[in-house]
């Protein structure tokens, strides 16, 4: 028995000193993952390739999810090097990761907020997170019973709202702006809507959303969203801050709970549906592949992430400066993580 445990052990240590190895081999940061964080890793990579003597990190949008499936599939020269995120990494995906072999770094690196966006051709929204529930859940509470959603306008949910058909486009479910949409958005709304938990509806059942046609799924890629809402000033969006400040001339944010999307009411916590953005780090990397921790250092600089920084221009809200210097300060440490 001891000497098959010795065998193991030894084939584990000449594995991990192959993959070491072969990742040697790699000069250049790649970077996968969420597309609400890929415009902000993509100028601390800019400048990193321009202020440092390493290459500029390749930096690929591949969704949260897909992100963390990337990540966490194992360590070597083919394995990514960071992942992007905009949820924390999942006890499940942890898990995932350590049984390959990785261990996680975790930085937090701001604020976003989710907002439901329209075109300036066509009137802003005003919604409650109830009434965002009941235009998108698949099922709904009518007349004491739950039921497959019947609404197919704005107006059928409350008749102060437009009587235009309901069209959202929105994430697929491997966006983590899809995972907080669901958390915050449905969940919050689903709380609002009497006798829903007297139904069974609460928890994870109020993330259901319909698929009747009435939410469409439009993929990865925010721009798309922003293109189409362009060409529809009838549907509604679902993305990141970011991206409507970055289109500012062109959409309009609904305002939910009579609180606008805006960088302030986002940064303080009035507006109801923000979450916390990140980066994750793959600790086996550090040291064997060029640049990781110089990387990382610029990433959690003053002068970007701080509040006169470059990611604040971009969109990013940054955190308290108490606890931006908790993160800096932690970074450097690259103390794995745990859930």
């Amino acid at each position: 028995m001891k000497i098959k445990t010795l065998v193991s052990a030894l084939a584990l240590a000449a594995a991990s000193s192959m993959v070491a190895g072969a990742a040697a081999a790699r000069d250049q940061i790649q970077i996968v993952g969420s597309s609400t964080v890929f415009p902000f890793t993509t100028a601390v990579a800019e400048q990193f390739g321009q202020k440092s003597s390493f290459k500029t990190p390749v930096v690929e949008s591949t969704g949260t999810g897909g992100g963390m499936k990337l990540f966490c599939e194992g360590v070597g020269e083919r394995t990514a090097d960071f992942t992007n995120a905009s949820r924390r990494m999942k006890k499940s995906e942890l898990e995932t990761c350590n049984a390959n072999g990785v261990t996680p770094v975790e930085i937090k690196v701001g604020f976003d907020g989710i907002v439901v966006a329209n075109s300036k051709g066509h009137q802003q929204y005003e919604l409650s997170l109830g009434q965002l529930f009941l235009a998108l859940a698949k099922e709904v509470p009518v007349d004491g019973k739950l039921v497959a959603n019947p609404y197919k306008t704005w107006s059928d949910i409350d008749p102060s709202l437009p009587a235009e058909k309901i069209e959202v486009l929105g994430p697929p479910p491997t966006s983590g702006t899809r995972d907080a949409f669901v958390e915050l958005a449905m969940e919050g709304g689903c709380g609002e809507i009497a006798g829903a938990k007297e139904l069974g509806l609460e928890g994870k059942k109020c993330h259901e959303i319909r698929e009747d046609g009435a939410f469409i799924e439009a993929g990865e890629n925010d721009n798309l969203i922003v293109q189409k809402l362009e060409a529809n000033p009838k549907a509604l969006g679902i993305f990141g801050f970011s991206f409507l400040d970055q289109n500012a001339d062109k959409l309009q944010g609904s305002k939910i709970g009579d609180i606008e999307p805006t960088f302030e009411n986002i940064a303080d916590g009035a507006y109801p549906v923000s979450r916390s953005l990140y980066i994750y780090g793959k600790k086996e990397h550090i040291g064997v592949i060029p640049g990781m921790e110089e990387f990382i250092a610029e990433y959690v600089s003053e002068g970007a992430f701080g509040e006169e920084g470059y990611l604040a221009d971009k969109g990013l809200i940054p955190l308290p400066a108490d606890e931006r210097e908790a993160v800096a300060n932690g970074a450097k440490t690259l103390a794995p993580l745990s859930l």
